[in-house]
């Protein structure tokens, strides 16, 4: 178990490391959009909402609140750690402060691969719009080939995860102008959908109690379809541990970061609600079987609704909206492979903590990420149903580290190790008397729906044909796995050699016995 102790403001230096990124760069709107982006309104209400409505109806609105208030309790729990530990991989250095080196390491474990396999996932969502826009973009086919929306998707996507690569590989400067301009668009253009949905509305906001029978004669009746549906809104809230995760280039960051993160999570929380409630009071009809298709969905309601110059126009905007979402899970992740690679806690860790001395930025870790993104939409082609697989796959290994966190702190609170007493310390938020419950319901919230995520049901992995028990399984299947071959590697190889690469020790570290050796260092930072 790691001591915990209070750092003060001086820098980076206080966690064993010097700056080598960019500082300074990321201001409070950037690192608000990072969040924003990460999140993404427009990307995760269009991607997914044919999923929700076709397995919960009208009603599963409520599944959207009902997210909400679980995410905004491990928000909250973020929010103070990110008071004191604005570093890069956010999640993997929190947990090295309150939990063991093994526990730390498989929190970054699951959140790099959750966050490759999210790339890609997110990459994929293009095909949903882009073609309903324009069917030039189908450039496969027709469209009504077995595996013509599948390649075709994995084109677009491959398209995509090129220009985030090469986005990222360019510095964090037009990384966030990139993104800030992106954020700006997609929060006016939701605003404004919001607006000219609520114009053409034709019925009352009661349709949200509205099951339309789903459910009946099931063992769990409604909640069973309900906590289903579940995954279409839980796959849009996470993500807003961004903020604190480029946190070392980011202005202020011990009180910049807190409240990015808690504003991203209730902004994208009241936008994409309205958004969500105005599509089903201005639906022209809600038995329409385009409403729970993967080429209808959302992007038909705005079709049917505002026409074509203007319904493709918001489409339009929500293609602005993915391309953020990229970038941002895009960086989110080379962070977190910088973040253990300078504490050679990854195969090849020298090189993926190498930072370019003119860029700040580590172009070996984001050209990496960009390729093994790539890798898992190949599997797209000959099983169309895998894009659902991947995204509750994604969304259940960060709900795990996001466990490996919010427990752990959980338990300092039990042992009165957190908060930490201040000493001086400069922190930029704290919940006070309320953390413990807060704390609380973030673990029992996170468990709770990590088991309903991964349960194998074929409404999730299995969704059409073909039927096979290999499919239904494969989340359980590939999480177990991701875990087993994650503990095993740093069991039996990671640890023996793990501590701050000399490149990257701080000064006084370095003075204090730093080795240079990858295979034989002691880890400063884990004090």
């Amino acid at each position: 178990m790691s001591q915990l102790k209070p750092h003060d403001s001086s820098g980076l230096s206080d966690f064993g490391y010097k700056q080598s990124l960019s500082t300074g760069t990321i201001g409070k709107f950037a690192s608000f959009a990072a969040g924003v982006s990460y999140i993404s309104i427009l990307t995760s209400v269009f991607q997914l909402f044919y999923f929700g409505y076709g397995t919960g109806g009208p009603a599963y609105w409520w599944t959207w609140v009902l997210v909400f208030a679980g995410q905004l309790m491990v928000a909250l729990c973020f929010a103070e750690l990110a008071g004191r530990y604005p570093i890069a991989g956010a999640v993997y250095n929190w947990a090295k402060q309150l939990a063991s080196k093994t526990t730390s390491w498989m929190a970054g474990w699951l959140m790099l691969i959750a966050s490759i396999v999210t790339i890609g996932a997110v990459a994929l969502s293009l095909q949903i719009t882009m073609p309903q826009i324009w069917q030039g973009f189908q450039m496969v086919g027709d469209g009504s080939g077995p595996y013509d929306f599948a390649v075709n998707g994995v084109l677009l996507a491959t398209i995509l995860v090129t220009f985030t690569t090469l986005v990222n590989a360019f510095g964090v400067k037009l990384l966030t102008r990139l993104n800030s301009i992106g954020v700006f668009v997609e929060l006016f253009a939701a605003v404004f959908l919001v607006l000219a949905l609520a114009w053409h509305v034709v019925r009352g906001p009661g349709v949200v109690f509205d099951t339309q029978g789903i459910g009946k004669g099931q063992p769990l009746g409604y909640f069973g379809a309900f906590i289903i549906a579940a995954m279409a809104s839980g796959y849009a809230m996470y993500g807003f541990d961004t903020a604190s995760s480029l946190g070392e280039e980011t202005k202020d960051p011990k009180k910049t970061a807190p409240r990015a993160i808690i504003r991203a999570v209730t902004a994208s929380f009241v936008l994409g609600g309205a958004v969500l409630l105005a599509a089903l009071l201005a639906a022209p009809d809600l038995s329409d079987p385009k409403l729970g298709e993967a080429d209808g969905g959302l992007q038909h309601i705005v079709l049917s609704v505002l026409g074509d110059p203007f319904g493709k126009a918001f489409l339009i905007c929500v293609v602005v909206a993915i391309t953020v979402c990229a970038l941002a899970v895009h960086a989110a992740a080379i962070r977190m492979m910088f973040a253990m690679a300078r504490d050679n806690n990854l195969p090849f860790s020298r090189q993926l903590a190498r930072v370019h001395p003119v860029r700040k930025t580590p172009t070996v870790a984001a050209i990496t990420t960009g390729v093994l993104a790539i890798i898992p939409l190949l599997l797209n082609i000959g099983q169309p149903a895998i894009f659902t697989i991947l995204s509750s796959i994604g969304i259940v290994l960060i709900y795990l580290a996001y466990l490996l966190v919010t427990a752990p702190m959980l338990r300092n609170r039990f042992l009165k190790k957190w908060p930490l007493a201040d000493n001086g310390a400069e922190t930029g938020f704290s919940l006070g008397k309320w953390g413990f419950i807060v704390n609380l319901i973030a673990v029992v919230w996170g468990a709770a729906m990590t088991v309903n995520l991964i349960w194998p049901r074929p409404e999730i992995y299995n969704s059409v044909p073909p039927f096979e028990w290999y499919f239904q399984w494969g989340g359980v299947m590939f999480v177990g796995f991701v875990v087993a071959v994650g503990l095993l590697l740093y069991r039996l190889r990671i640890r023996h050699r793990t501590g701050v690469l000399e490149e990257h020790a701080a000064a006084v570290l370095a003075s204090a016995d730093v080795v240079a050796d990858e295979d034989d260092q002691l880890d400063p930072a884990m004090v």
